[in-house]
This record gives C-alpha cells, sequence and structure tokens, in this order.
C-alpha cells in the first residue's frame, strides 16, 4: 500500500526522474509534485527554445537538471547546465532559463 500526497498524486513509490513530467512541442510543462508552506518540488520539461523570463522570488531554490541542457542566467551571469548538474538560485536574485536543448528539471524552492 502506497501513501499519496492530496496535493501531487504521487505516493511512496520509487518513480524515475525522467518520466515524472513529458515535453510537448513549442511548450513549458510543469507538475508539482510536493506542494507544503516550508516549500515545493515540481517537475518541469522544457522545449528546445522555451524558456522563463528574468524573475525574482523571494526564496532559495535549487534546479536540478535530468535531461538535456539549459542555460540559466543569475544576475546578469549565465551559467551551462547539462543533466546530472545542479544550480541554486538564490533568493531576491532576478534569474531566468532558457532551453540550449530541451531539458527537463526538478525544482526545490525552500521557503524555510
Amino acid at each position: 500500500m502506497s501513501a499519496t500526497t492530496e496535493d501531487s498524486g504521487i505516493g511512496s513509490d520509487v518513480l524515475t526522474l525522467a518520466d515524472l513530467v513529458q515535453y510537448q512541442s513549442g511548450a513549458v510543462v510543469s507538475r508539482t509534485l510536493v506542494k507544503r508552506p516550508s516549500g515545493t518540488v515540481t517537475a518541469f520539461a522544457f522545449d528546445a527554445n522555451e524558456g522563463l523570463s528574468e524573475h525574482t522570488a523571494p526564496f532559495d531554490a535549487l534546479v536540478l537538471l535530468i535531461d538535456g541542457a539549459a542555460e540559466i542566467t543569475i544576475a546578469g551571469t549565465p551559467y551551462q547546465v547539462q543533466a546530472g548538474q545542479m544550480l541554486r538560485l538564490p533568493a531576491g536574485r532576478p534569474h531566468a532559463l532558457r532551453a540550449v536543448q530541451r531539458f527537463k528539471m526538478l525544482l526545490v524552492m525552500l521557503r524555510d
């Protein structure tokens, strides 16, 4: 028997990271896996050349690339991130993401 969280629809089963969210042509797809007052975990799939425009968040976050490659810009400094790598997004610093090639990532937002 597996316990299921109300907010995500995932249980306590072993999951394959790359299967959490699927690519869609010309789109950014997201799936919230955990949503708590202390933080969230969200899986994303970005098609090639898709991205998120510059924005800020009041909390630190970790980006963990599962597949592909992205350019993540933090306060004007670009970082090339590939599958198997991670990058910290500091609270209050503007950041943006662009798919160098299509990529999947986990975003872990820490509110505490």
